[in-house]
C-alpha cells in the first residue's frame, strides 16, 4: 500500500470488524477510522464488542459503531477500504459505495477485497457434486438474520462495479486469503496452479481511483434499466 499511498494519509476501513487490519495500518503511521455495526453473532458474546473498542482506542484507531445503514458524516479520506464486506450485503451495494466514494478526496482510492466465486477450490467442489455455497448447516442454524455470504464476485463483476461507480481501475488481481480452507497436502499443487492462473485464487483485490470531477450516479434511465434487467415493459420479462 505504501507504494500507492504513503503515511500519514487518512484511511476509512468500512466493515472493519475487530480492526486487526486497521490496527496494522495505524501502526504504520496512517490516520485510521474504522466503521462497523458490530452486529455479527459473536460480537454480542462475552465482552467482544467492548474488547474491540478498547483495542481500537489503544492503537489509535477512531472506531465508529454504526447504528443504521447511513454512513455518519465524516471528513474526506485518501482511501476507503472494504475487506470481505460486499459479499455479505443482501441488497445492491450501489447506494453504500456511492456514499463512501463521495467521502474520498479527488484522486482518492477505493480498495475492495471479495471472495472469488469461481476459485479453483469451488470449481473442484462443484465437479464433485458438492456446493460452492457456505455449508448448509451453517446457513440453517445461523442465529437471527443470515450474515454470511450472499453474492460472491468474479473479475468481470469488479470491472462492472468500478464502471458503474465511475472509477478508474488501477488494479484487479487474484490473491490468497483463505488458504486454510485448502487441505495441507493439496496446497503445493494449489499454489502451483494458481501461480499460472491467478484468476482461480480464492479472492479478488481491486484498487480503483476516484477521478477529478466525479459525480455519483445512483439510478439509470428507464431505457437503461430495461436493458439491464431484461424488462421489455414494466412487469413483463423479455425472453
Amino acid at each position: 500500500m505504501a507504494g500507492r499511498l504513503a503515511p500519514p494519509a487518512r484511511l476509512l476501513d468500512f466493515g472493519a470488524g475487530p480492526a486487526d487490519r486497521t490496527a496494522v495500518l495505524a501502526e504504520l503511521g496512517y490516520r485510521c477510522t474504522a466503521m462497523d455495526d458490530l452486529g455479527d453473532e459473536w460480537h454480542s458474546r462475552g465482552r467482544a464488542r467492548e474488547k474491540i473498542l478498547a483495542f481500537a482506542d489503544e492503537v489509535g484507531v477512531d472506531y465508529v459503531v454504526l447504528d443504521s445503514h447511513t454512513v455518519p458524516a465524516t471528513g474526506e479520506f485518501d482511501m476507503v477500504m472494504l475487506h470481505d464486506v460486499l459479499e455479505h450485503l443482501h441488497d445492491s451495494p450501489r447506494d453504500l459505495l456511492s456514499e463512501l466514494v463521495s467521502r474520498l478526496a479527488p484522486d482518492g482510492l477505493l480498495y475492495v477485497t471479495v471472495p472469488n466465486h469461481v476459485n479453483l477450490r469451488k470449481r473442484l467442489a462443484v465437479l464433485r457434486g458438492k456446493t460452492s455455497h457456505p455449508m448448509f448447516e451453517m446457513y440453517y442454524w445461523y442465529p437471527g438474520s443470515w450474515r454470511g455470504h450472499v453474492r460472491e464476485y468474479t473479475h468481470g463483476d469488479l470491472v462492472a462495479l468500478a464502471g458503474a461507480l465511475g472509477l478508474d481501475v488501477v488494479e484487479i488481481r487474484g490473491v490468497h486469503h483463505m488458504l486454510q480452507n485448502v487441505p495441507p497436502r493439496m496446497r503445493p499443487a494449489y499454489r502451483a496452479i494458481s501461480s499460472l492462473f491467478p484468476g482461480v485464487r480464492d479472492s479478488w483485490s481491486m484498487l480503483a481511483r476516484k477521478p477529478r470531477g466525479w459525480q455519483a450516479r445512483t439510478e439509470l434511465s428507464d431505457d437503461e434499466l430495461r436493458s439491464v434487467t431484461g424488462l421489455t415493459s414494466w412487469g413483463e420479462v423479455g425472453h
